[in-house]
């Protein structure tokens, strides 16, 4: 099938500031941080575990939007320190922030039954509870002023049953459940907080944690008969992030072809 054409930006973020974590290297992340730029936001800030890879990042964004503002900070969600320095300094640089996406998430392979706990353990801390330390400490900033967006990064695995992924998806369907259930609390304050599902997306780091041979065979099932580019899954993000979806909280949208 063929991919469709690149989608240009229309303004959806227009005068809005927006953070995104896990943004280095050329996932989701980054196409979204790319998306950002191009649909007008007034203030990035882009954060990760690798401050080389972040910084380098940063510059392709400058150089491939035209964005001036765009502020790195490294952190490790794992870790409640770097989450509330995270925060501090995205308020302080982008006075104050308007859009969250939470994307920060973390893979792997193995049958349940060779599964230590170290593994289940560090797939749940980095892709659920990282989630779920980020929305804790943004949201009294964002109560404080009655509005904002976040954005989770599900997987159509929170639903679909697949094997060597009981971790992930755990945790994936977690995070479904932490959106719904944040988002009833949210909304009183003006606070929107939705996901989007995706089921398969192709970019580096995923080639290299899974078999090509799966990968091909889980993008044929697809609708379309292809894997989605990262920047389809990125549009599906602005949409959450802008004032389009100002009657969504508590919603996940899956990016899946309707196989989900």
């Amino acid at each position: 099938m063929l991919i469709p054409e690149y989608v240009k930006g229309h303004n959806l973020l227009a005068g809005k500031s927006v953070l995104i974590t896990a943004a280095a290297g050329a996932g989701i992340g980054y196409a979204a941080a790319i998306k950002a730029a191009e649909e007008g936001c007034r203030d990035l800030m882009i954060s990760d575990i690798h401050d080389g890879r972040l910084k380098e990042a940063a510059e392709k964004i400058k150089d491939e939007t035209g964005l001036e503002n765009v502020y790195t900070h490294v952190c490790n969600v794992t870790v409640e320190d770097d989450v509330q320095s995270l925060i501090a300094a995205a308020e302080q640089q982008l006075s104050g922030v308007d859009v969250l996406i939470n994307n920060a998430g973390l893979g792997g392979s193995k049958l349940l039954v060779e599964m230590e706990d170290k593994e289940w353990n560090r797939v749940l801390d980095v892709t659920l509870t990282g989630t779920m330390r980020m929305t804790r400490a943004m949201l009294p900033k964002m109560m404080e002023r009655k509005s904002g967006a976040i954005v989770n990064n599900a997987s159509v695995l929170g639903w679909r049953a697949q094997k060597e992924q009981a971790h992930y998806a755990a945790a994936k369907a977690g995070v479904m459940a932490l959106t719904r259930c944040s988002a009833v609390e949210a909304a009183e304050h003006g606070i929107r907080i939705n996901a989007v599902s995706p089921s398969i997306a192709l970019h580096d780091f995923l080639k290299k944690s899974a078999p090509q041979d799966l990968l091909d065979q889980l993008a044929s099932r697809e609708a379309f008969g292809r894997a989605a580019e990262v920047w389809e899954i990125a549009n599906i993000m602005m949409f959450l992030a802008s004032d389009y979806s100002s009657y969504l909280a508590g919603e996940v949208i899956s990016a899946s072809s309707q196989r989900a």
